[in-house]
This record gives C-alpha cells, sequence and structure tokens, in this order.
C-alpha cells in the first residue's frame, strides 16, 4: 500500500484540504519512523498506511484517519505531543494521545515487607498494558476505533511474531478485544479479529474446520444461491422489492457452535442462512409474513430486535423456516440502515450526513463506555479491572427500569445492589431492601429484563462484608464490588483486623479446622505480618474460601498421613478412582463413618486385614490412638464421583417454617439429606444434619447460605469423634 492508494479511498466528498491534511500526516509518519521496520522486515510506516486505510473503510472522519496514520509517532519516535498539536490541531493531537499506549511498569498491588513488587509476570505487566489502554479511551470512543483498527492489522500480520507472543496476543484479542469490537456493533472487525486469533489459539481446529469449509464451499455456493433466488422471487411475488443474499458463516463461529451444542461441523454447516435488506420498518414486517405464510416457521425462533434492539442497538427480526429441501433456513430481515449498523455499529454514524437525530442515537450508543469509566479509579489492580471488562461490558446483559422509567443496563445475574451501586455509590451503601415491579424481595434477588427497580435505603450506614461473599451471590457487578471494597478500605485499619479475626475464626471453625492458626494461615497466602492478612479480609480483598483451598492443597501435598483400623461396619466402600494410594494401585479402599472424610480434607490410609485400605481425616480421634505405624500409607483425593457424608449443626432461634426454610435450601443446592434431627430449648433450636457433599467448596456454600437464613445462629461442620 502507498499514500495514493489511500488517498483514492477517501470519499469522493472529502475537501481537497483534507485531502492535503492526509498528505501531511503520511509525509510526517514516514519521516518521524525513518528506518524502523516492523517484524515482516517491511517499513513501520506501512503499518500506519494500513490502520488508516481500515479506519476510511469503516467510515471515520479525516481527523481520525489523520491520528490513525500518526498514532505511534509519540510512542516510539522523539515526535511530541506539542508538535502535533502545532502542525495537526488540538483535536488530532488529543486523539494520538489517547491512543498511545502507556509504558509497561508493573504496580505494586502487595508488598513483601521490604518494598519489592511482587508481581512482575508476563501476564500482569500485559493486564496492566490492557488496563491503561482502557482508561485512555474512556475519554473518547474515537481512540477505542482506532485502537482496534491498530490491533486488526497487528492481527493480520501476527505471523511474522514467535510462537509464544503470538498466542498470547491472540488470546487477548479474543477474549478483549474482540468482544470490544461486539459490544460497539463493529461486526465486521469483530469476525476478523475472532477468526485471526482462533488460528493461533487454536490452530488444529481451525486447520481442520477451515479445511472442511473449503472442501463444499463451490456445492454449498450453488445450493445457497438457489436458496437466495427461490426467496427473492416469493418477496417479489408479494410485491416487495428486497435485497437477499447469504450470512457468511466465519470459522471462529462455526467452532463456537459446535462446543455449544456438541454437534459436529455437518450439523453446523447444515443450517442455511439468508439475510433480507427491505426499504423501510413496515416493510420488514411485510416481508416477515410473507416468509412464515411461504415456508413453515420453526417454533420458538422469531426475535423481533427492532423493538427490542440489543444491549449494542443491533436491530433486525430473526426468524426460522422449513425450506423447500426439508431443512431449517435461518432468516434476518432489516432495512439498509439497520444493515450499516449492524455491520459497523459505532461507526455507522460516521457514513451518514450527521443530523440532531443521528447524534442524540451515537450519544446512547457510547453511554455504556462513559459510565463503566465514572468509576475507573475504583480499580487499581489490573487483573481486576480486566476481569470488570469481561464481567461489566462483555457478559450478558439484563435492562431494568428506574421508578422513573430510565432503563439501567446491568450484566446479566445481577441484584438489586448491583442496581443500586449503578444508580451511586451513596445509594449502593445505604441499601437495606428493594422492590421489584412493586414487591418487595431479598437482595440477593436476580433482575430479569423489564423489572421495575426501587430501591429502599437507611439514613446512615454502610454495605455489609456478607455482600462480599460469593456463595450468596449478593452482587454480581465488578462495579459493585470494587465500591464495597472501597467502603471498607477506609475504614479504620484496627477495625478491619477485627472484623478479620472473628471472619477468619469462624470459618475455619464452621469448616472444622479449629486446628489451623492464624500465623499459619499469613504464611500460606504470603503475608508477612498476620494482621497484614486479617486486615485483607476484613475489607474484603481476600475470600475466606481461598484461604482455606489453599492450606487443604498444602495439606495434601506435605501431611504426613496417620490412620487408624476401624471394624467392617463403621466403613463406606469407595471408588479407587476417588483415592490415590502411593506406590500401590487397585487396592480396594473404604471411607471412615467415624470421621466422614470429604474431598479436600487432609486424609490418610490404613492397610487393613482382608479389606483393603480405610481413609479417615487426619485429625480423626482414632488417628492419634493407633500405635501399628507400618500399616500407615499416604494416600490423596482423585477425582471426585459421588457425594459424602457429612455431620453439619445448624443453631438458631425457633420459628414457624424454619424445617421447611432449611430443607428447602439444601435441596435447592442439589444436594440429600440421609437424616436430620432437631432438639429445642429455651426456644434455641438445634439442627443435626448428615448431607451428602461432593467436596469442600460445596460445604463452604451451603454453611454460607443457611448462615444467611433468618434466624440461624450459626452452621458449621461438626468435628469428628
Amino acid at each position: 500500500m502507498n499514500l495514493n492508494s489511500l488517498i483514492k479511498t477517501l470519499p469522493e466528498n472529502v475537501t481537497p484540504a483534507d485531502r492535503e491534511l492526509v498528505t501531511r500526516a503520511y509525509q510526517f509518519a514516514e519521516e518521524a519512523h525513518e528506518g524502523q521496520k516492523r517484524a515482516s522486515g517491511e517499513a513501520y510506516v506501512q503499518h500506519c498506511l494500513a490502520v488508516a486505510s481500515i479506519l476510511v473503510e469503516l467510515g471515520a472522519p479525516i481527523p481520525v484517519v489523520v491520528a490513525g496514520l500518526l498514532h505511534d509517532t509519540v510512542e516510539d519516535t522523539p515526535i511530541t505531543l506539542v508538535q502535533l498539536t502545532r502542525d495537526f490541531g488540538t483535536e488530532v493531537a488529543k486523539l494520538v494521545d489517547g491512543v498511545t499506549k502507556l509504558t509497561q511498569l508493573p504496580r505494586v498491588s502487595r508488598t513483601n515487607g521490604k518494598g519489592k513488587d511482587e508481581r512482575t509476570s508476563k501476564g500482569e505487566l500485559a493486564k496492566e498494558t490492557l488496563r491503561k489502554t482502557f482508561l485512555a479511551m474512556g475519554d473518547d470512543v474515537r481512540i477505542v476505533v482506532i485502537k482496534l483498527a491498530d490491533r486488526l492489522h497487528n492481527m493480520r500480520t501476527l505471523s511474522h511474531l514467535p510462537a509464544e507472543k503470538r498466542t498470547r496476543i491472540a488470546q487477548e484479542t479474543l477474549e478483549i478485544f474482540a468482544p470490544l469490537a461486539n459490544r460497539l456493533g463493529i461486526w465486521q472487525v469483530k469476525w476478523e479479529l475472532e477468526d485471526l486469533s482462533f488460528r493461533y489459539v487454536y490452530p488444529d481446529k481451525y486447520k481442520e474446520i477451515a479445511a472442511s469449509v473449503a472442501d463444499r464451499r463451490v456445492d454449498r455456493e450453488g445450493e445457497l444461491k438457489r436458496i437466495w433466488g427461490g426467496v427473492q422471487e416469493v418477496l417479489r411475488e408479494a410485491g416487495i422489492e428486497a435485497e437477499v443474499s447469504g450470512r457468511p458463516k466465519h470459522l471462529y463461529s462455526i467452532y463456537r457452535k459446535m462446543e455449544r451444542k456438541g454437534v459436529p461441523f455437518e450439523m453446523v454447516l447444515d443450517i442455511r442462512g439468508v439475510r433480507i435488506v427491505v426499504q423501510n420498518e413496515s416493510e420488514c414486517y411485510l416481508a416477515l409474513g410473507v416468509i412464515h405464510s411461504h415456508w413453515k416457521p420453526v417454533p420458538g425462533t422469531f426475535d423481533d430486535y427492532i423493538a427490542t434492539p440489543k444491549d449494542n442497538f443491533y436491530q433486525s427480526l430473526h426468524t426460522a423456516v422449513i425450506f423447500d429441501d426439508g431443512k431449517t433456513l435461518e432468516v434476518q430481515i432489516r432495512t439498509p440502515e439497520m444493515h450499516e449498523n449492524a455491520e459497523f455499529g459505532i461507526a455507522a454514524h460516521w457514513r451518514y450526513k450527521e443530523g440532531r437525530r443521528r447524534n442524540d442515537a451515537f450519544e446512547q450508543r457510547i453511554n455504556w463506555l462513559r459510565r463503566l469509566m465514572e468509576w475507573r479509579q475504583d480499580i487499581d489492580d489490573a487483573t481486576d479491572f480486566v476481569d470488570a471488562m469481561k464481567s461489566d461490558v462483555f457478559d450478558d446483559r439484563v435492562f431494568v427500569f428506574t421508578p422513573r422509567g430510565d432503563i439501567i443496563d446491568l450484566p446479566s445475574g445481577s441484584t438489586p445492589i448491583d442496581f443500586a451501586y449503578h444508580i451511586h455509590t451513596d445509594i449502593g451503601h445505604r441499601c437495606r431492601g428493594a422492590k421489584v415491579n412493586g414487591k418487595l424481595v431479598t437482595l440477593d434477588f436476580k433482575l430479569q429484563t423489564g423489572d421495575s427497580v426501587e430501591i429502599l435505603t437507611a439514613k446512615r450506614g454502610g454495605p455489609s462484608r456478607d455482600w462480599l461473599n460469593p456463595s450468596l451471590e449478593m452482587v454480581k457487578s465488578q462495579r459493585g464490588r470494587g465500591k464495597i471494597r472501597q467502603w471498607f478500605k477506609r475504614q479504620d485499619r484496627e477495625q478491619n483486623i477485627s472484623h478479620g479475626r472473628l471472619l477468619l475464626d469462624r470459618e475455619l471453625r464452621r469448616m472444622g479446622m479449629d486446628d489451623v492458626s492464624f500465623e499459619r494461615a499469613a504464611r500460606e497466602m504470603e503475608f508477612s505480618q498476620t494482621d497484614d492478612l486479617l486486615a485483607a479480609i476484613g475489607c474484603g480483598d481476600i475470600q475466606l474460601g481461598k484461604i482455606v483451598a489453599r492450606m487443604v492443597e498444602q495439606d495434601e501435598a506435605a501431611a504426613e498421613l496417620v490412620q487408624p483400623m476401624l471394624p467392617p461396619a463403621v466403613e463406606k466402600s469407595v471408588s479407587t478412582e476417588e483415592v490415590s494410594i502411593l506406590g500401590l494401585s487397585g487396592l480396594l479402599t473404604n471411607l471412615a463413618r467415624c470421621c466422614k472424610p470429604v474431598p479436600g480434607d487432609p486424609i490418610t490410609g490404613y492397610i487393613t486385614r482382608g479389606r483393603g485400605a480405610t481413609i479417615h481425616r487426619n485429625d480423626c480421634p482414632n488417628v492419634l490412638r493407633i500405635k501399628d505405624k507400618e500399616r500407615l500409607v499416604q494416600v490423596s483425593w482423585g477425582q471426585p464421583h459421588q457425594t459424602y457424608p457429612v455431620s453439619v449443626r445448624i443453631r438458631a432461634y425457633d420459628r414457624d417454617g424454619l424445617m421447611r426454610d432449611v430443607s428447602t435450601l439444601v435441596a435447592n443446592e442439589g444436594i440429600n439429606m440421609s437424616s436430620i434431627h432437631v432438639s429445642t430449648k429455651n426456644s434455641l433450636a438445634n439442627f443435626d444434619l448428615v448431607m451428602g457433599i461432593t467436596d469442600l467448596s460445596q460445604l463452604s456454600r451451603v454453611l454460607n447460605r443457611l448462615e444467611a437464613l433468618p434466624n440461624v445462629l450459626e452452621a458449621r461442620r461438626l468435628r469428628p469423634g
């Protein structure tokens, strides 16, 4: 590519002055990057030309095209923003400044007590760069589009980089930049980024699907042309002039559909699709009626995205019918403007003459990005920020209403607490209840699209630490969780230490790990001081489940295992796949009923006479009394394939319906209760349950949810003996 080919692609209505500006920008970039080469060996200015060309294809205005030519001058050359402002104006300079990659410096997320940064991996640096890039893009959505064009050309030339770097960049593109293009509605860029990434992240699958598509291309093209012609003829006979074309099947979308539905390539390719473009919205519905009257509709496949656009403002009618050959035909119906929006998304407004309605739509389209950046200062850690981008921006969405009728866009699975923090931080902190569609609901209620939400607040107060408990699923959005963590971080350190001490002590007791010291927990979590760990727990920076899991993991790796011999009557047979015995294979194993070990517990084995090995928890009282040490064997958990009996005690103030609520909660978790015993004294009830548990994470989750029930004081695992 050269300057002349770029100039020729500019729209006819571009003025001579603007053409001269593009020429000047190219010459400036060529001189600035003189002597610089790409990994492919070509002159660096070729990358600048390619980025500008992509922006022209998207219909970008001249200042954006010029910024595309100059986007790397400040980062990679001695050129300064002052020079760019002088030669090309403030607008272009701001765009270049926004898209410039910031220096890759690691952030200190936690020190080792000597002020040294512990987070230095390439992955962390990459996430930090992404974090800074997204923050830089937040001020002007045009920067996002320039960045996508930059990434697209880098992906097109990725083959010239080392294999490890190719895979990392492709994975990053698949996880961040392709979903970002989709969120902006720029499907042309989305599809190409996905297919290019697919090639490097899953090379074998890519080659397999690409070869299969190539083998069937000629036959398939002939089949599709016959279908298009048949659909167009039916519409013409009904007096509707329409443009009928196929919907290209992209390799990554084929792969995703194969994985999602668990079907072979042939079944995915057998689903044909046509796109019908008519003159106006009313003709969309007329065409739909004609299609449905001529071919039998497939039940449950109709979606009206014209009346209710997708969250990226995509509009079309979707349906599926049984075509003449008895196979399914998917149909999309839209207007030319809807088609432009579908293909070019947020860039589509550049492709029309700007009017007030178009500008309003554009502002609405980018509103979500501005809202996201409103709370960017709350997330300092790069990993948390990238996770927030994935969950709060790229996940499925729900659309709910405020009492005044304003639409609020939230991640799927959001609760009233998420809604409250979206409205205002202070409302989130003071949230104490909610009404959905006029009815009182619990704070963990899952909002659905179309719900009307009203938040009930206290005059003062702050969030509950339980809101950060992942087992309770009370806060979905990273935005909400970040606000809550920030609130607790601002509290007095001694208060956080005190709360952390109470939380960790309660969790260890509930999980039957009373013998674990806080000092050991701090060592396992790589904190130099116990109080630092407790403060991190108190402000919500570390989840209790991670601490328990880390200690269990260390126990399994290094514990000295000791076990007793027990009578056959107290043992339960278990598959050899579920318990691994060091140095032995095929030996029958039995779980001891005295201590009821479950996957995740530190365990040991005892070789019995004629019954294989008996498996016990390390802290089982019988273990401590065993004298025949030679029969002890080291064992570890394999892959669980069944449930294990665990004894749990619930202490609660008695009330009507408490037994029902406990039983319902346990059943909803998919857990069976083999026994239940209830005793009551002075209005205090004790429930002793034996439940079938698969592993410690499930046990922790159900204990958390039991404790959240009204009147429940404590739910904990009973210690053996």
